[in-house]
C-alpha cells in the first residue's frame, strides 16, 4: 500500500481527474483508497469528496440523457427489449425512487442503472434530486469511511473483498426480479 500512497502523491491533480472518471463510470473501491490517502496526508480530502461527488453525480446524469436522447429508438423493432422495458416502467412507478437512489451501490449495477429511467417518462427534474442525494450519501460513505476505517479495509480487500461485493449484487438481483415477477403478475 506505501507503494500505492507513494504515486497518488507523485501525481497528485492527475489522481483527482482519475478519481472523478472513475466515479463517473463505476462505483467500487477507488474512493476508500481516496479517503485513505487522504486520511495519510497524500491528498485533501475535500477534493477527494468532492471528485467522488461531482464524477456520481455526473456520470448518471450523462447516462440519463442519452437514455432519454436515444433509448427509444434503441428500443425500436425490438419487442423482447420493448416488452422488458414496459416492466422497468411499472417497476419504477412503484419502486422508483428506492431504485434510482440504491442502484449505485451495488457492484455491477452503477453503470447501466440511471439508463431504464432515463427511458421512463421521469421527469429530469425528478431524477436529478434523488441522484443528488444518492450521490452525496454514496460519496460520503465511500470517501468517509476510508478516511476514517483504511486501514481496516485494506487488510478486508486484500483477504476477499469480491465476495462481499458479488453477494450484494446477488441481493439485488433477486429483489429486482420478485419484483418483476410482481409486476408481471399484476399486469395479467
Amino acid at each position: 500500500m506505501d507503494t500505492v500512497l507513494e504515486l497518488v502523491d507523485e501525481y497528485g491533480t492527475a489522481v483527482y481527474i482519475v478519481l472523478f472518471l472513475y466515479c463517473a463510470l463505476k462505483s467500487g473501491a477507488l474512493p476508500l483508497l481516496g479517503g485513505y490517502a487522504a486520511q495519510r496526508g497524500v491528498l485533501d480530502p475535500v477534493i477527494v469528496g468532492f471528485a467522488a461527488l461531482a464524477g456520481g453525480y455526473l456520470g448518471d446524469e450523462l447516462r440519463f440523457q442519452i437514455a432519454r436522447r436515444y433509448g427509444a429508438s434503441w428500443l425500436a423493432g425490438r419487442p423482447r427489449l420493448e416488452n422488458l422495458m414496459s416492466q422497468c416502467e411499472q417497476l419504477l412507478e412503484r419502486y422508483g425512487i428506492a431504485y434510482m437512489f440504491i442502484y449505485r451501490y451495488p457492484k455491477g449495477l452503477r453503470t447501466i442503472g440511471a439508463l431504464p429511467v432515463g427511458m421512463t417518462n421521469t421527469s429530469w427534474k425528478h431524477f436529478t434530486v434523488i441522484n443528488a442525494a444518492s450521490a452525496v450519501t454514496w460519496a460520503t460513505l465511500l470517501v468517509g469511511t476510508g478516511y476514517m476505517f483504511g486501514e481496516a479495509i485494506e487488510d478486508a480487500v486484500l483477504k476477499g473483498w469480491g465476495p462481499v461485493s458479488a453477494g450484494l449484487l446477488l441481493v439485488f438481483l433477486v429483489v429486482t426480479w420478485l419484483g418483476f415477477r410482481q409486476v408481471s403478475r399484476h399486469s395479467n
